[in-house]
């Protein structure tokens, strides 16, 4: 059993004293109501009928803090104080509340951070960090109207989208071309000597070692040159950056290696990291250097990993934590009546290369995701399995929407994924066909959206060829005849540096077999640098893609490193995306964008020229909850000792759950990082933290509404409100 800490025995840091005095000082309420409770409750009952006192005549305000706000409530109605004065009310009502966290398995968290004041104040003891004080100091300068939210003005979030240069700029892309002919020289090397060997890829006797480079420019070109001659370990990959990496980062590399943490980092995607960045490429390429080179706390956790979302654990025949009863332990998950993904036993099992804060970590800890391709090669039992999950999907009553994942779906082979798009075919064909003989009422969701999962396009592009292309464009050229109407490749670029010429020909010819392409930014610390999102989803519009969500880090202790707290992702949403909002009269003129896939560019510029907006905010924030779901609806209820914030969540309004929902509550998390750890980060890599300063403020989250660009179409028939599948 977890056990406690015993908070009245922790000493108070010296520095943590120095913070309280200041809290204490800026609020002379505050400190006299300490001073004279003789007990920790009695502080809690004069605090809370003092923040009630200046909220009792707003009716909102208190109606929102009781949790029944009216319908259709926007928070940023709220004044600023008024913010703070509802977290004040949360940490009181939470207090005494032991909280299971993750990142300290044998600890429960007390959750009573008036008591961690009164201990101080009183007795010396509570063992309240500084990092708790600085942010109980924000709180109440916040609620005394000392600190106030000043939204930046458009022409200051594009100066901050200026620091970020994309990969499609002339200079970048030189020097990319250097990288390249640096990296293939050193394996053109390696080959002379012996070093490395390739049935396929080898020089014929008397080449000059021009040209040998030409041949190797020419084996660029393929696909199986970058995945063959992916680099494998730490030593490799430092030579190939001309040992540019350090003493420290090489001991974690090596220590990750020893660990068995897989390294598979492609010469493609190798050659967009710069040895030496001249000045217009200082810090651009930060997000991407932090995407591929493990931390050391993911060094530490790897082994002891465990699914951060618990539907994905399952057990066939029994119902996973969203109730759903799946046919198979790894192929098949499942979170929203809607939706089910499908990971195939084939080589999109791998990826294009392992992200270093990847949601599926776990599963390439036990070996389940990998990188052997050729032990990854579908056998003969998997069209049985493959069959087998089909009739799942065509037995259910909700299901309108499969995402085809992995590992990667591109990492398949054409034979494979053309096998697997034909078999989700003739699934959607019978489905159909079992509809006709139910009356109208019973009739099960028929397939209306079919997605493919993968980070190939900014990984690989060499892989989106004609013939991939050809694949798709036949499936969905059939798909449309009996009904299917949305196909989708969702991507995850997480940077503007990632967008290269390869990359925007791969979007190019996606869109062109009338495919869709989206993206899920995952909002790790270095892509959560001011404008740098904003000049990720400029670059995106650039190229033809839609924005679709950006998501805060998940995972514990393994992901702290790249963890951007939900503060940040909040007042990204409010102070940034804000500029590119689209007017709700145009929602449905975009909606339509996604039955013209080859013009989706000239769409895109066509409605920002006309409505002047630097890119189109198509995505939604959200966290993928370790309960069931996605939402960004939250609060804040309360504060470690360590200044780790405690928040509630619950459940996205706006889209169909599982009933279990009904039975779960709300979800709670503790956030794996201070925000004063957050903006000693940003720090480091050379941000201004003033321009952060409204990030203390934001302690409540409001999931957005989706865009209706991504709702589902209704269908001319009534189907049944009757779920299958599920055991609740």
């Amino acid at each position: 059993m977890p056990r406690h800490v015993r908070l009245d025995k922790v000493i108070v840091p010296v520095k943590s004293i120095k913070l309280l005095k200041r809290l204490l000082n800026e609020n002379p309420v505050l400190k006299k109501i300490m001073a004279h409770s003789p007990t920790h409750e009695d502080a809690k009952k004069k605090i809370k009928k003092w923040v009630l006192d200046t909220i009792k005549d707003k009716k909102a305000v208190y109606q929102f803090y009781r949790d029944i706000p009216e319908p259709d409530f926007n928070i940023n109605a709220l004044d600023w104080n008024d913010i703070a004065a509802i977290r004040i009310l949360d940490y009181i009502d939470h207090a005494g509340v032991d909280i299971e966290n993750p990142n300290f398995k044998d600890v429960l968290t007390e959750n009573d951070p008036f008591k961690l004041l009164w201990l101080a104040i009183h007795r010396g003891t509570g063992g309240a960090r500084p990092d708790f004080f600085d942010d109980m100091i924000h709180l109440f300068r916040q609620f005394n109207g000392k600190e106030k939210r000043e939204i930046p003005a458009r022409e200051e979030i594009e100066e901050w989208m200026e620091l970020y240069p994309s990969g499609l700029e002339p200079q970048i892309i030189q020097l990319r071309e250097k990288n390249k002919r640096r990296i293939l020289k050193i394996i053109i090397a390696k080959m002379d000597e012996g070093e490395i060997s390739d049935p396929k890829y080898f020089f014929e006797l008397g080449l000059t070692e021009e040209e040998k480079l030409k041949t190797a420019f020419e084996w660029w070109k393929e696909t199986s040159f970058h995945l063959k001659f992916a680099v494998r370990n730490p030593d490799l990959l430092d030579e190939l950056l001309n040992h540019s990496l350090d003493p420290i980062t090489m001991e974690v590399l090596h220590d990750a290696e020893e660990k068995g943490i897989p390294f598979f980092i492609n010469l493609y995607y190798l050659s967009l990291l710069n040895v030496n960045a001249p000045w217009f490429a200082v810090g651009a390429e930060l997000a991407i250097r932090d995407y591929v080179i493990y931390s050391k706390e993911l060094v530490e956790n790897f082994g002891s990993i465990t699914a951060w979302e618990k539907e994905d654990t399952v057990e066939p025949g029994k119902p996973n934590a969203a109730g759903w009863i799946l046919p198979s332990r790894n192929n098949v998950h499942r979170r929203y009546p809607e939706v089910a993904i499908l990971i195939p036993d084939t080589t999109g099992r791998a990826c294009g290369g392992l992200c270093s804060s990847c949601q599926r970590m776990y599963n390439f800890q036990n070996g389940i995701l990998n990188f052997n391709l050729d032990e990854l090669k579908p056998d003969e039992s998997w069209s049985v399995r493959l069959e087998k999950y089909m009739q799942y999907f065509e037995k259910d009553a909700q299901l309108r929407d499969i995402l085809i994942t992995g590992g990667d779906a591109f990492m398949n082979s054409n034979r494979s994924l053309k096998k697997i798009l034909e078999a989700v075919y003739n699934m959607a064909v019978r489905k159909i066909k079992a509809n006709k003989k139910r009356p109208d009422g019973e009739k099960f969701a028929e397939i209306q959206r079919v997605r493919l999962g993968t980070r190939i396009p900014v990984y690989l592009p060499q892989r989106i060829n004609p013939e991939l292309i050809s694949i798709l464009k036949e499936f969905r050229e059939k798909a449309v005849k009996i009904g299917i109407c949305q196909f989708v490749i969702q991507t995850h670029f997480i940077s503007p540096m990632e967008i290269t010429p390869e990359a925007q020909k791969a979007v190019q010819r996606i869109l062109s077999a009338g495919w869709i392409v989206t993206n899920q930014h995952v909002y790790i610390t270095a892509a959560s640098r001011r404008g740098h999102g904003a000049k990720l989803r400029k670059v995106l519009n650039d190229i033809g893609i839609l924005p679709y969500y950006s998501f805060s880090v998940k995972g514990h202790n393994e992901n702290l490193y790249n963890f951007a707290t939900n503060a940040r992702l909040i007042q990204e949403q409010n102070e940034e995306k804000y500029i590119g909002m689209i007017p709700e009269e145009y929602h449905e003129k975009i909606k339509n964008f996604a039955f013209d896939p080859p013009r989706m560019v000239e769409n895109i510029i066509g409605l920002k020229e006309k409505l002047q907006l630097p890119f189109l905010s198509t995505d939604k924030s959200v966290l993928n909850m370790p309960g069931v779901g996605k939402s960004m609806s939250f609060r804040t209820i309360g504060i470690t000792r360590r200044g780790r914030r405690i928040l509630q969540f619950d459940h996205d309004p706006s889209r169909l759950h599982s009933p279990i929902i009904n039975k779960m509550g709300k979800v709670i998390i503790v956030e794996s990082k201070a925000i004063n750890d957050y903006l000693h980060q940003l720090s480091n890599m050379g941000e201004d933290i003033s321009d952060y300063k409204s990030i203390w403020g934001y302690s409540i989250g409001q999931s957005e509404k989706r865009h209706s660009l991504y709702e589902y179409p209704d269908y001319d028939f009534k189907i049944t409100e009757q779920y299958s599948n599920i055991q609740i």
